[in-house]
Order: C-alpha cells, then structure tokens, then sequence
C-alpha cells in the first residue's frame, strides 16, 4: 500500500492542494518499507484536478490530509484513492497511527483566505 501524506515541515498539511509537498509511504504487512517526500505540483500554481491526478500517476492508495475541497476529494476516489481529512499531527505519528488502525479522520479543515474547503 502506498499512503500519501499531506506535508508542510514535520505536520499535516491543513490543505492537501496547497501544501508543500506529500511524504510518501510503502507499507506491507504494517511495516514501512520506504519514506520519500515530493513535492506538490500545485503548490505555487493551483490547477483544479492536477494534484488528484498526480497522487494517482504516483501509484497512491489512500491520501491524509488536514483539509480538502468537496472536488478534490470525488477527483481522488474516482481513482480510487481512500480520502482521510481531519487529521493533524506529526507525519511520523500520523502515519504509525494509520498502520496501528488508530487513525481517526474528522472534519475537513483548511482555510483558503477568502473561502473554506469545509464540506
């Protein structure tokens, strides 16, 4: 399984779409197998539907992200990537929680200045 992870410095990202970059995760049988950060296509210019299509060309199974717009999250599962929002945290402890089974998801949150992605 390869887990995308909404990154700005050591945390989840509040917006996956305009985050820095994604720590990428390959877990087999609960153990990680390899750790790389990319960084967002969308980060400086946002395109509606790039970063969806970007996480699928990445062979990405499951996304956790603080926030996402209502769009990116029917972009993502019409690839059939497993959307997670309403996280927050430390990317080493979000992810050690979602191989445990511990991870709760929430409400979207993130804050685009002028309008919200709550949904």
């Amino acid at each position: 399984m390869r887990v995308a992870i909404a990154t700005e410095g050591d945390f989840v990202a509040h917006h996956f779409g305009r985050c820095p970059g994604f720590t990428i995760f390959d877990i087999k049988d609960s153990e990680i197998l390899s750790k790389n950060f990319i960084e967002n296509p969308g980060y400086k210019a946002h395109q509606p539907g790039a970063v969806p299509m970007f996480l699928r060309n990445q062979n990405v199974n499951c996304i956790i992200a603080g926030g996402m717009g209502p769009n990116a999250v029917m972009n993502l599962q019409a690839f059939g990537i497993k959307v997670i929002v309403g996280v927050t945290g430390k990317v080493e402890e979000v992810i050690d929680k979602f191989i445990k089974g511990t991870l709760t998801d929430g409400e979207s949150i993130c804050d685009h200045g002028d309008h919200e992605c709550k949904h």
